[in-house]
């Protein structure tokens, strides 16, 4: 069996279970799905994206969405969604919500589960990505197993 730590930001939409269900062709897949909730430090890199993506009246909002502590709830229903989701879709499928650094937290787990690969989805970060300080850039550099950043589709 094919083990794949996923990192990933909000609830895993069809498009997004199927995708990753499929990377693999048939060979069965068992996710690690760690969810990470939003932290309020990151709102303004968030806005500046919106505006970047054309998507203004989205970074007119983003002082409506939870953050910090109260986005603990809400992480824990997005991954509670997904991991029914990738079940449903016939795959094994453990997570957590991240509560601690979320890279050091990814390399014990890799570690602890001997995973195959990570796979960090993410709607798109222009200005981390520019500069590398995305998930999946940074991951690279902290564990020993191939890394792939996949954008998430939206419903």
């Amino acid at each position: 069996m094919f083990t794949t730590v996923l990192m990933i930001e909000k609830p895993l939409v069809p498009a997004d279970v199927e995708l990753l269900t499929t990377l693999h062709d048939d060979e069965q897949v068992s996710f690690i799905v760690l969810m990470q909730p939003r932290g309020d430090q990151d709102r303004l890199l968030r806005a500046l994206d919106d505006v970047a993506l054309g998507q203004l009246d989205q970074a007119a909002r983003e002082r409506e969405e939870p953050e910090g502590e109260k986005a603990a709830p809400v992480a824990a229903l997005a991954l509670e969604h997904s991991l029914r989701a990738l079940r449903d879709a016939g795959s094994e499928a453990v997570g957590q919500v991240v509560e601690e650094n979320p890279l050091d937290m990814l390399r014990s787990i890799v570690d602890e589960a001997k995973a195959d690969e990570v796979v960090v989805m993410t709607a798109p970060h222009l200005v981390e990505e520019f500069f590398h300080r995305d998930w999946a850039s940074r991951a690279r550099h902290k564990v020993g197993v191939p890394v792939l950043k996949l954008f998430a589709h939206t419903e």
